[in-house]
């Protein structure tokens, strides 16, 4: 075997070790095909963590992820952590491991496939070839700023977040957006609120500055709530999206109806070390372990790590068209299958995409 590659797992709650196991079967099917070794370690995160260990993020996942190549997320959340305050919450964890990893840029590509139009809410001309990646910033904005809560004089309660914004954390994620432009259709449609808050103006003002960098791209701006429109009206409008990290987690959700199931899309979160990968939809504590989740966000989100973190694109590229072919050859999970009786299960599922990469 050639190159080791050193993963570190992060299962989490409800249906991560069920999505988890499948991206595995798949990440470990291209290291044979491509002879390269994978060194596996699995840590706590989430609520998990709290049970056992009592916070979300202990330190030992801390050092361990630090240590790894590439970070492979399931989900993390549910209802029986709802309850407590902030910093013991499972989502605390993950803004801690996005933090320890310096992870800046979250990317997250929105692709219909044809033969799952029909479940997209969308028309089918509206949702036929929808292909956008979107790049939200991921460590700054309202989710990072300052915070306070408390009492008035008269007794009323108050709390108060702040957006801020430094022209250093702009400039950096967009340099994720233009390359990712120069890599695809070479459009680049920044979202901010320029028209209200002062850190959308200097948002603007960056991406203006740097676009003659990029002469090779196109870049307009779209104020959040037109884009939102957009998305689900015309969205062959947009090729890349880059934006704040607010204005990203919420369009990014809307984006992901278009493709008519969320458990299909992936993300990558990266920066200057380790890079994240997970799949965009939640914990489903309804379903975990009855084998029903869909793991191709999972096995997609090992396509992006193979393409960003480990050096593989060719194997990225294979596994994304197995996942195509096995969905073009019927395949479907019980969230893809309309409400038909018949469906697979997630292994089943797991080895029709196998079946394909073979």
């Amino acid at each position: 075997m050639g190159q080791s590659m050193r993963v570190a797992l992060l299962p989490g709650d409800g249906i991560g070790p069920d999505v988890i196991a499948a991206g595995v079967r798949v990440l470990d099917a291209v290291a044979r095909q491509d002879r390269f070794s994978i060194e596996y370690s699995t840590h706590l995160l989430g609520g998990v963590a709290i049970d056992e260990m009592g916070e979300p993020f202990p330190a030992q996942t801390r050092d361990a992820v630090i240590r790894s190549d590439a970070v492979l997320l399931g989900a993390v959340g549910g209802p029986k952590w709802d309850r407590g305050p902030g910093h013991l919450r499972p989502e605390a964890g993950l803004l801690a491991l996005r933090k320890a990893l310096g992870v800046y840029a979250n990317l997250r590509p929105v692709r219909a496939f044809p033969a799952l139009l029909g479940a997209s809410p969308l028309r089918e001309e509206v949702a036929r070839g929808v292909d956008v990646m979107i790049v939200r910033e991921l460590t700054g904005g309202v989710y990072f700023g300052e915070r306070q809560t408390g009492q008035l004089q008269d007794g009323e309660r108050f709390a108060r977040d702040t957006m801020y914004y430094t022209e250093s954390e702009i400039r950096r994620v967009l340099v994720k957006g233009f390359e990712a432009a120069r890599l695809r259709k070479k459009r680049l449609t920044s979202v901010d609120k320029a028209n209200v808050l002062d850190s959308s103006r200097l948002w603007r003002a960056v991406v203006d500055e740097m676009k003659s960098e990029y002469p090779d791209v196109s870049v307009e701006h779209a104020l959040v709530d037109s884009c939102a429109m957009h998305l689900v009206t015309r969205p062959h409008a947009f090729d890349v999206i880059v934006t704040e990290n607010l204005f990203g987690d919420i369009l990014s959700d809307e984006a992901a109806v278009l493709t008519g199931s969320i458990g299909v899309l992936p993300s990558a979160s990266i920066g200057n070390g380790p890079g994240l990968y997970e799949p965009i939809h939640g914990s489903a504590p309804d379903i975990a372990g009855q084998n029903v989740a869909n793991p191709l966000g999972t096995i997609l989100s090992v396509a992006l790590m193979l393409r960003y973190s480990l050096g593989f694109p060719e194997a990225a590229d294979r596994i994304e068209a197995a996942v195509e072919a096995a969905i073009a050859g019927g395949a479907r999970t019980r969230d893809l299958a309309a409400g038909a009786a018949a469906f697979l299960h997630t292994d089943e599922m797991t080895e029709a995409v196998l079946a394909h990469l073979a």
